[in-house]
């Protein structure tokens, strides 16, 4: 065990990985010499040299790049600095990586992991807030998985790059410097998927992933307070989606929230509701989903602020909707 932040077992994982497997490369913009903006890839170039390098201000390059090095024995984790960016290089992700192993017959795989960050932090603006996960979760051949625990960030990017598929690792600036926790390094390769229950309850299941997984338990305490019990289910594997553990949570609590951090419009919480919905769980009330309004995020703090879910405006929903039905 180690006590890392967030950020720290990123750079733990990426050490692991590239000690254990050589045909890794870490590459993008200023994560080499830099040691990346957050300082996520810090030592990898001193000590693996050349396999860690900077590139040109070009995510179509990046992206292109590893496509090419994937299908020719590489496992290339690359990174782009920020979500908003990767649609820069949408036809190189979608139509090259998340194809490969489909238009060759299942001959040629893209073993390539994809790290981003994603979410609103002060001063953002509107062009590096974007939470996008909704879009690559709508593209057949990508896997996407969203931590929120050093122990997450650690094991599931392990888990991306031993995968033969393309992963999108989407992680949450807001968490690479919190608390320092406990995080058992070294230890066996986490199977992909599945889901799990952060916090019991009767009345209410919230469904949640990233960064909103913090608020959430949050609201959770607080609304015990009011006799209220929520259970929490975190996902933070969204390609594959543990669909069954969604649904058994929701037949005993009979009510559904779902939770996420960008805009509600066409976001994944949609599909959750869509797949209770289908395996014809009875519920008490209709479900609700909890997410920023469909506007761009300002650059004044104090206004984005307002338009990301927090503790209250999440606690105060569930309550509503806990209301709406008795048992």
């Amino acid at each position: 065990m180690r006590e890392l932040s967030y950020g720290e077992a990123v750079n733990a994982a990426l050490h692991r990985l590239m000690e254990e497997l050589p045909q890794t490369l870490v590459y993008g913009e200023d994560v080499g010499v830099p040691g990346g903006v957050f300082g996520v890839t810090r030592g990898l170039r001193k000590r693996f040299g050349e396999r860690a390098f900077d590139t040109p201000i070009s995510e179509s390059a990046i992206l292109g790049s590893a496509v090419g090095a994937a299908m020719m024995g590489r496992r290339p984790i690359v990174e782009i600095m920020w979500a908003d960016f990767s649609l820069v290089a949408l036809d190189q992700i979608v139509n090259q990586a998340a194809n490969v192993r489909y238009v060759s017959g299942g001959r040629l795989s893209a073993p390539l992991t994809i790290r981003t960050q994603q979410g609103n932090a002060p001063g953002a603006c509107a062009q590096h807030s974007q939470c996008l996960e909704a879009l690559f979760l709508h593209v057949p051949g990508l896997r996407v998985c969203m931590p929120s625990t050093p122990q997450d960030a650690y094991d599931l990017l392990v888990t991306a790059v031993h995968c033969d598929d393309p992963v999108l690792v989407v992680e949450n600036r807001t968490l690479y410097f919190g608390a320092k926790e406990p995080v058992a390094v070294d230890g066996p390769l986490q199977p992909m998927g599945g889901a799990r229950t952060r916090r019991a309850g009767s009345d209410v299941t919230v469904v949640t992933w990233g960064a909103m997984t913090h608020r959430v338990l949050e609201a959770a305490r607080a609304l015990a307070g009011d006799g209220i019990e929520a259970e929490v289910v975190e996902t933070p594997w969204l390609n594959p989606f543990d669909t069954e553990a969604v649904v058994a949570s929701v037949e005993g609590t009979r009510r559904l929230a779902v939770v996420h951090e960008a805009n509600v419009t066409g976001g994944f919480g949609a599909e959750v509701v869509a797949r209770v919905a289908g395996a014809g769980v009875p519920l008490l009330a209709p479900p609700i989903r909890i997410g920023a309004p469909d506007v761009r995020m300002p650059a004044a703090p104090v206004l984005a602020q307002a338009l990301v879910p927090d503790a209250a405006r999440i606690g105060g929903e569930i309550k509503r909707l806990t209301e709406g039905g008795a048992r």
